[in-house]
């Protein structure tokens, strides 16, 4: 089997590689940043493929598509993204505009272009990562909210449609909580609740995808948190993630 993970060069990415590879899963590895995947690529027993790319541009997704169709990915993850904190009026228009392009656009173009070879063959599985936050809005971190969220419901409303077809094609999203990885530094914030670990997560993470469980969402507070989102009137629902990103920076 073959797998290609983008947003490989650190963080879930990355461990997710190191879980594959335990399996004997050859990789293709797609990140801006070169040097992180020449280091995990020396720590891998498998065939490992290094393709930098910068996923913010339409063109980059159409090359790396083209470059790879003919190896037969058994395995997309679409991993590559990032997030940016701050009340929309204040943020920056073109760090936003590339973080959609990145967690939404890329992920859209890449599960288009692979699922049509996947069902095809009748094979395969698709692993977006969306996360919590696709669960809630996000008042002082809304564009990121916004954009998990397009994930998540993208992913369940295909993943029914291969349902209905009778494929064999597995689509899910992976929703966790907090991480510890360079996401906040990213982003620039701090997480003010409690996180789990890149490698707990993606262990899990594929562990659930081979299950073919459509929904992944790692450690018991964030399945309780989920649960507890479902009850809540949407006015309760905005207080209470407003006042969690709030904490991050102190009061906004």
């Amino acid at each position: 089997m073959t797998a290609l993970i983008t947003g490989a060069s650190s963080g879930i990415g990355r461990d997710m590689a190191r879980v594959l590879a335990k399996k004997g899963i050859s990789l293709i590895l797609v990140a801006r940043r070169t040097e992180p995947m020449e280091a995990l690529k020396k720590e891998l027993s498998v065939p490992v493929e290094i393709i930098s790319c910068d996923l913010a541009k339409k063109e980059n997704i159409y090359a790396l598509y083209e470059k790879v169709k003919e190896k037969n990915i058994d395995i997309l993850i679409n991993n590559a993204g990032f997030g940016v904190f701050g009340k929309f009026c204040e943020t920056d228009l073109e760090r936003e505009t590339e973080m959609i392009s990145t967690n939404v656009t890329a992920m859209h173009m890449l599960m288009k272009l692979f699922l049509g070879d996947m069902k095809a063959r009748n094979s395969g599985y698709i692993l977006n990562v969306a996360s919590s936050a696709a669960f809630l809005p996000g008042p002082l971190f809304s564009s990121y909210y916004a954009s998990k969220a397009y994930i998540h419901r993208l992913t369940q409303a295909v993943a029914y449609e291969m349902k209905r077809d009778g494929s064999n094609v597995y689509i899910g999203s992976l929703c966790p909580g907090p991480i510890r990885t360079n996401f906040d530094e990213v982003a620039n914030v701090r997480f003010s609740i409690p996180s789990l670990s890149s490698e707990y997560v993606a262990e899990y993470a594929i562990k659930k995808m081979f299950a073919k469980q459509k929904v992944i969402v790692p450690g018991f507070s964030m399945k309780a948190g989920r649960v507890l989102a479902k009850l809540a009137p949407e006015s309760l629902q905005m207080v209470f993630a407003y006042n969690t990103q709030r904490k991050k920076f102190g009061k906004k």
